[in-house]
């Protein structure tokens, strides 16, 4: 059976003096798996100490607050949990309504309008905890602990060099728009589409090195997300991406160093690229093809090297445009053509199946909660307090505010300029 070895099998597979290496390696497992478990059991008493000791702070607190400040305590300690109750209940309704739409999909069944929740989450309305006590609570319990910063492109950049021995080749973005251009004119995809997702993705400033948070034009801020480039690829996406159309990224490379015109420095270095590139590619593969795991993976060093792919003026311009246009054959697959730029970006933004569901009739509307994850939804200013067609109009808006700015004032220009030519 599987998942079952017999002893017959090992004595097969691996000779004496193996067995007893093998052995004595089992040994010591069994030892290393004592020792975690003992550090395991510290981390957790001492993680309950510090936590009933905070509480126990709290508790001295509430102790000392005069009538009026417990009182008033007391009022906003229930209107919260009373709050969370109704957010908790509200969510789960949104989660089963989702799992039936999910199910109806599957049976070739068309959504209703009783198939989606009508409401948007609660808002809570009950009092304020005094600032006093706010200020009193917030000492006892001490700082919060803040979550690690997220890899910037400097980190990408030594993982994809650490793990892979990957330089990108750099390049101006006057060059790196009009690479851009021409991969995506070349499979379908219009200017207007093309420039309005750039629009909106980097305000209409970003560079082809931009990442979600850091300032295009002062290099400030601190990384949101792994998001890069012009279309703002995640990390999964990269991942994705190059797993599903690497075989072609090194044909083009190796296709390109084989051209007459090509200089041999050149050309040997496209070589050393596909080199580099298939060891990469064996790695993206070897993950299971499911987005869950392309996002576990994605921020792993081994996945932030692959990301690191955006940044190459050869290949960043073909992986970002093959996601597009792959949003592009989504829609088509569904029969939607002739995609604006805000609809590819609401593809984008809440994926493909769940964005062509926004543009239909019911749902385009329905509230928006119905179409993201509680985390997603309270992470985007845009989404919340929306129809899926109001979302729309906002990403329409924000793209036609953004289209005048400089970034994308050029790359209209270059698009141009291939179009004449």
């Amino acid at each position: 059976m599987r998942g079952e070895v017999s002893a017959e099998m090992v004595n097969k597979r691996f000779p004496p003096a193996q067995r007893a290496d093998r052995a004595q390696q089992s040994r010591m497992r069994v030892l290393s798996h004592a020792a975690l478990a003992v550090l395991a059991l510290v981390i957790a008493t001492w993680s309950w100490a510090a936590t009933s000791a905070a509480h126990e702070s709290v508790q001295a607190v509430l102790a000392r607050l005069t009538p009026a400040q417990r009182a008033a305590y007391d009022a906003y300690h229930a209107a919260r949990l009373e709050f969370e109750r109704q957010t908790r209940a509200y969510w789960h309704r949104v989660e089963a309504k989702r799992d039936a739409r999910r199910a109806r999909r599957m049976l070739g069944q068309a959504y209703a309008a009783q198939d989606y929740v009508h409401t948007f989450p609660p808002k809570y309305q009950g009092p304020e905890l005094p600032a006093d006590v706010a200020r009193m609570l917030a000492e006892a319990r001490g700082p919060a602990e803040r979550a690690p910063p997220l890899p910037n492109v400097a980190d990408i950049l030594a993982y994809a060099k650490e793990r892979y021995g990957f330089v990108p080749t750099l390049t101006t973005e006057h060059d790196f728009k009009r690479r851009y251009a021409r991969e995506a004119l070349a499979l379908g995809l219009t200017k207007d589409q093309v420039v309005r997702i750039y629009a909106l993705e980097t305000g209409g400033l970003g560079t082809y090195d931009m990442q979600s948070g850091i300032s295009p034009g002062t290099r400030q801020g601190n990384p949101i997300s792994s998001a890069l480039g012009y279309a703002q690829l995640l990390h999964a996406n990269s991942t994705s991406e190059f797993a599903k159309h690497g075989d072609s990224f090194i044909r083009r490379l190796l296709a390109m160093a084989a051209q007459r015109s090509t200089p041999p420095q050149q050309a040997h270095a496209l070589r050393a690229k596909a080199a580099v590139l298939r060891r990469m590619l064996h790695v993206a593969r070897s993950i299971p093809d499911e987005w869950s795991a392309h996002v576990r993976f994605g921020g792993s060093p081994a996945g932030l090297g692959i990301h690191a792919l955006n940044l190459d003026a050869d290949v960043g311009p073909w992986l970002q445009v093959l996601k597009l246009r792959g949003l592009k054959e989504s829609a088509a697959r569904a029969g939607v053509s002739h995609l604006s730029g805000a609809q590819i970006e609401l593809m984008n933004l809440a994926g493909p199946r769940t964005g062509l569901e926004m543009m239909t009739r019911i749902g385009a509307t329905m509230p928006t909660p119905n179409f993201f994850s509680e985390g997603g939804y309270n992470r985007n200013p845009i989404v919340r307090d929306k129809t899926a067609a109001e979302l729309m109009q906002a990403l329409e808006a924000r793209m036609e505010a953004n289209i005048k700015k400089a970034g994308s004032v050029e790359f209209a220009q270059v698009f141009d300029e291939l179009v004449r030519r």
